[in-house]
């Protein structure tokens, strides 16, 4: 190693935190056994490296340096803060009678540590809002602030939610290990469905000025390419499809002004090629697996959709019959709701707008915003302008994202009389 230019020491750290800091963290945790330590770690490996590497030059294999350091940053810490404790105490004699080479404990294992780190942080003992928090602190990195601002809570509020998750792995003794063949399938499904809440904020924020969060979709993209590269299961490629096809509309979503534009009506130039390519290519790997499920079903309808050249000539008769797929593997309320959509569009408005009035009579979405301005849409394209107007007025009054909120508005001034 050389004597580097400070700058450019700064410029390396900053990379390797944003690019590695989470698999740096997932081998910490494995080393040390406990999460808040190997945090600490984390942080004192990356001061130590800002303090060194300027005189000592960037080493060979920048994250091996930093396990090892953490590491031994966190049994200095442990010895000088143990008070007697005999938990630390042998935690202490454990890593001094562990002969290995430090390159070799920061290389062993790394894929393995991370699906550790991702299923401990997705653990359905804790309570949903805790995983989505917990995931993207300890997995994605992201700060306590930025959590906060995407999912609209104070940064105290989301880090006591944070703390009381990891006292929660601490208290009950959740293990911090892949789950076994015959308990991976339910718990896959927990850490699926946390990485697909994540998208969905990014991809449709639930309320606030902005449509999308392209950092936090951004975020469960990567989280899913992670999980496809370690765990290739069907339903984890699916996921992935489904989330780089829906991804793959951004640009051509909003307008200039931040105003939402329809799926028929968006500028299909705009759309990313490379990531519909990516996401089509999945989802026929899924398919042919024959054990796919919800995830991958609805990136089949994305597909379906991402293949037409124009809105005139999508295949509404396949995504029927995918919704019916769907349905039959998630029953839901809202899977109906885009089944009886994709019917108006395959047969009539009207046919559509039976199957959504049968939905909200039973009482189901009476709250959704959707529902109602699905309702109101189609019903404006039968003429029947009062009810459009009832049913965006119904819709306004319960959306929460201000971009929907000037959809609405429009609607409702574009309506005669």
């Amino acid at each position: 190693m050389t004597k580097t230019d400070p700058g450019r020491i700064r410029e390396t750290l900053d990379s390797l935190y944003r690019s590695e800091s989470g698999r740096i963290l997932a081998t910490l945790i494995r080393l040390l056994g406990d999460l808040d330590i190997a945090e600490d770690a984390l942080h004192d490996a990356f001061k130590a490296a800002l303090e060194q590497w300027p005189a000592e030059g960037i080493p060979s294999n920048p994250r091996s340096w930093l396990v090892s350091a953490g590491r031994f940053k966190a049994i200095d810490r442990l010895r000088r803060t143990a008070r007697f404790d005999t938990y630390l105490d042998t935690i202490g004699e454990q890593f001094d009678a562990d002969a290995k080479d430090p390159s070799e404990l920061a290389d062993e294992g790394v894929s393995d540590d991370q699906l550790r780190l991702i299923f401990t942080c997705c653990h359905p003992s804790l309570a949903p809002e805790s995983r989505i928090a917990l995931t993207l602190r300890e997995v994605c990195g992201l700060t306590t602030e930025e959590i906060a601002s995407a999912f609209l809570a104070t940064p105290p509020a989301l880090a006591q939610r944070i703390v009381r998750a990891k006292a929660k792995i601490r208290d009950a003794h959740i293990p911090y290990e892949v789950p076994s063949p015959s308990d991976l399938p339910k718990r896959l499904d927990t850490v699926l469905h946390v990485v697909y809440l994540v998208f969905n904020e990014g991809y449709s924020a639930s309320s606030g000025g902005s449509l999308t969060r392209s950092d936090l979709s951004g975020e469960a993209i990567r989280l899913g390419r992670v999980l496809v590269e370690l765990l290739p299961e069907p339903e984890a490629m699916g996921l992935l499809a489904l989330m780089l096809i829906q991804e793959s509309r951004r640009s051509a979503r909003t307008s200039a002004e931040g105003d939402l534009i329809l799926l028929e009506d968006q500028d299909r130039s705009l759309w990313n090629r490379e990531y519909i390519a990516e996401g089509s290519a999945l989802v026929e790997r899924a398919l042919l697996s024959r054990r796919f499920g919800p995830y991958t079903i609805q990136a089949a309808i994305a597909a379906v959709h991402a293949g037409a050249p124009n809105a005139a000539a999508t295949d509404w008769q396949e995504i029927v019959g995918l919704y019916d797929v769907l349905i039959r593997a998630e029953p839901s309320p809202v899977v109906e709701l885009n089944r009886a959509v994709a019917v108006a569009m395959r047969n009539t408005p009207e046919a559509g707008l039976v199957l959504i009035d049968a939905i909200l009579s039973r009482g189901d979405l009476a709250d959704y915003h959707l529902a109602h301005s699905a309702r109101g849409e189609l019903c404006r394209r039968l003429g029947r302008f009062e009810e459009a107007r009832a049913s965006f007025t119904r819709a306004l009054s319960l959306v929460r994202q201000e971009p929907e909120r000037r959809f609405l508005e429009r609607r409702l001034r574009e309506l005669p009389g």
